[in-house]
């Protein structure tokens, strides 16, 4: 073990006092400097308005084209856990490395139909094939909030593609429907009147 020891070498040179400004004096003056020029009010509003526009219109979903081709497969929901889930009271409700498939507790309530919001046929076709009530109309690009006023039902967007990559949708229109412990995805081509091919 070492000692330590201190001592007092007196006054080494000249000290002078910090004549720098203080870091958040310096921030704040230069806020109050943008808020009186009204820099700091477009700012804002600049960012509400970019907010806005993505909420209204979201970043399309890249890599996916239109269906050339009818192209069917099924696809098995199924995941295996990764940790114990437990209840609040500790109870195991299932085991790590259980394989899980959703559709043995709960159906597929809607079709989903992945459609390109820009394609007016795509969404025209999704609209008069698939009623609100049986089917959710997921738009891939484009605005479904621009798109529900003419047509008075609601879209829903399928935010950083992570609905048309899980399933391996390439092409849209993609439809999803149930098909007993499984789901049936079918890209369907269409014909320039917006039937299918």
């Amino acid at each position: 073990m070492s000692l330590v020891q201190a001592a007092d070498h007196g006054q080494m040179g000249q000290t002078f006092p910090i004549i720098e400004e203080d870091l958040l004096t310096a921030i704040e003056a230069r806020l109050r400097t943008l808020e009186a020029s009204g820099e700091i009010a477009g700012l804002q509003r600049r960012m509400q308005e970019q907010a806005t526009l993505s909420v209204r219109r979201p970043r399309p979903v890249a890599g996916l084209s239109a269906a050339s081709e009818r192209r069917q497969w099924l696809f098995d929901p199924s995941i295996v856990l990764e940790a114990d889930i437990r209840d609040d009271k500790n109870n195991l409700i299932a085991a790590r490395g259980t394989r899980v498939n959703p559709l043995d507790h709960v159906a597929l309530g809607q079709d989903l139909i992945f459609v390109d919001g820009t394609d007016q046929t795509q969404v025209d076709w999704a609209v008069r094939s698939h009623s609100a009530e049986g089917a959710k109309i997921i738009f891939v690009t484009g605005s479904p909030f621009d798109a529900m006023k003419p047509h008075q039902r609601r879209f829903w967007f399928d935010q950083g593609g992570r609905l048309t990559a899980r399933f391996g949708i390439r092409h849209t229109p993609a439809v999803v429907t149930s098909a007993g412990k499984a789901l049936r995805i079918t890209e369907v081509p269409l014909g320039p009147k917006g039937g299918t091919s």
